[in-house]
C-alpha cells in the first residue's frame, strides 16, 4: 500500500515537472502548480476558482460535454478558450510575447482521467503535446493543463472515464454537477500578492510630472511634484506604453500606463448524469412494446374494416 502511495507521488511530481518544463514558454506567470502549492482545493466555499484570484480579468469560456453517460464509458469534456490570436501579451520580462492558455477540471467524485489505452486516436491526435494532470494525489477527479500555446490550442479537451457504482459504494447513479475554468494570457497578480506588470499603474500623489526616465532594465522611472514642492518618485514596469509625459498634471489613482492586459478567466458549471445501463434497456424495451401494441392496433383496425365492408356488402 505505500509502495503505490509513492508511486503515485512520483507519477503526480513528473507529470508537474512536464507541465512546467515541456513546453518551453518564456515568461509564464499561469502555472497551474501556484494554484497547487497554495490551495488544497482550487473551489472555494462561494464557488470561485483559484485561479481567478491572480487572474482578476474576466473572459468567457464555453464547455461541452454529453448530458448522460454510462459506467466505465471514456468520453469528452472540452473548455473553449476563445480570444484574438492577434493580440500579444507582455512577458515577465516586458517583451512582447503570445498568449498561452490553462485550464481547470472539477469532476465528481469516481471520474477520472481516462487512461492512456483507454483514449481514442481522435483524441490522442488533438491532445499532442498538451499533458493533463491530476491537481493532486488526493483529487484525481480535477484535472488541470497549461500554461500552453493558445494559437493553436484554443480547444481544450480532456478524455475522462466515468466510475461504475457497481465496483464503488460511494458513487450513485445520480446527476452530478461539475465545474470548470478557463484562462488565456498572464495573471494580474502573483501568489505572493505582488502586482504583476500585467496592470494599469495609478498616480499615488497630485502634481505635476516634473521627470521620466529610463532605468537600466528598461523601467520608467516617473517623478511627481506635489504642490507643496515635495517629490515622489514612482516606477512603472518595462514594456508597458505611458499615458503621461513630462510636464502633465495628474491627480490621485490617475493611470500612468494604457491597460496591457489581453487575456482574462472564465468559469462555468454544467450537470452531466451517471445512467444506469438497465434504465435505457428498460426505456427501450418500453417504447417496442408501444410500438408492438400500436402496429396490433393498426392491424386490428384494418381487420375490423373488412369485417365491417363485407357485412355492407351481403
Amino acid at each position: 500500500m505505500a509502495t503505490n502511495k509513492f508511486f503515485k507521488s512520483l507519477l503526480f511530481t513528473l507529470t508537474l515537472a512536464i507541465n512546467l518544463f515541456g513546453f518551453g514558454i518564456e515568461n509564464s506567470s499561469a502555472y497551474p502548480v501556484f494554484a497547487q502549492q497554495n490551495y488544497s482545493n482550487p473551489r472555494a466555499a462561494n464557488g470561485k476558482l483559484a485561479c481567478a484570484n491572480c487572474h482578476l480579468n474576466q473572459k468567457a469560456i464555453e464547455v461541452e460535454a454529453p448530458q448522460a453517460v454510462l459506467p466505465n464509458s471514456v468520453f469528452e469534456v472540452e473548455i473553449k478558450v476563445p480570444y484574438d490570436t492577434t493580440k500579444q501579451q507582455v512577458g515577465a520580462n516586458g517583451q512582447k510575447a503570445d498568449l498561452n492558455v490553462g485550464g481547470i477540471l472539477i469532476l465528481p467524485k469516481g471520474f477520472k482521467l481516462a487512461a492512456k489505452s483507454q483514449i481514442p486516436a481522435e483524441v490522442k491526435a488533438k491532445n499532442k503535446g498538451v499533458f493533463i494532470s491530476p491537481y493532486s494525489t488526493e483529487f484525481d477527479n480535477i484535472l488541470v493543463v497549461g500554461p500552453i500555446a493558445g494559437k493553436t490550442h484554443q480547444q481544450l479537451i480532456f478524455p475522462v472515464v466515468a466510475p461504475d457504482p457497481e465496483k464503488s459504494q460511494d458513487v450513485k447513479y445520480l446527476t452530478y454537477p461539475f465545474y470548470a475554468g478557463g484562462n488565456r494570457g498572464r495573471g494580474q497578480v502573483y501568489p505572493t500578492g505582488e502586482k504583476s506588470n500585467v496592470n494599469v499603474f495609478s498616480a499615488t500623489k497630485s502634481g505635476q510630472i516634473t521627470e521620466i526616465t529610463s532605468t537600466e532594465k528598461g523601467e520608467s522611472n516617473i517623478v511627481i511634484t506635489t504642490s507643496e514642492g515635495t517629490k515622489t518618485s514612482q516606477v512603472v514596469p518595462a514594456g508597458l506604453s505611458l499615458l503621461v509625459k513630462q510636464g502633465d498634471i495628474v491627480k490621485t489613482e490617475q493611470a500612468l500606463n494604457v491597460d496591457p492586459n489581453a487575456g482574462g478567466f472564465g468559469q462555468e458549471e454544467s450537470e452531466i448524469v451517471l445512467q444506469n445501463p438497465l434504465r435505457i434497456i428498460g426505456y427501450l424495451a418500453f417504447c417496442f412494446c408501444l410500438l408492438l401494441t400500436q402496429v396490433f392496433l393498426v392491424i386490428k383496425k384494418k381487420q375490423y374494416e373488412k369485417v365491417q365492408a363485407a357485412e355492407l356488402n351481403f
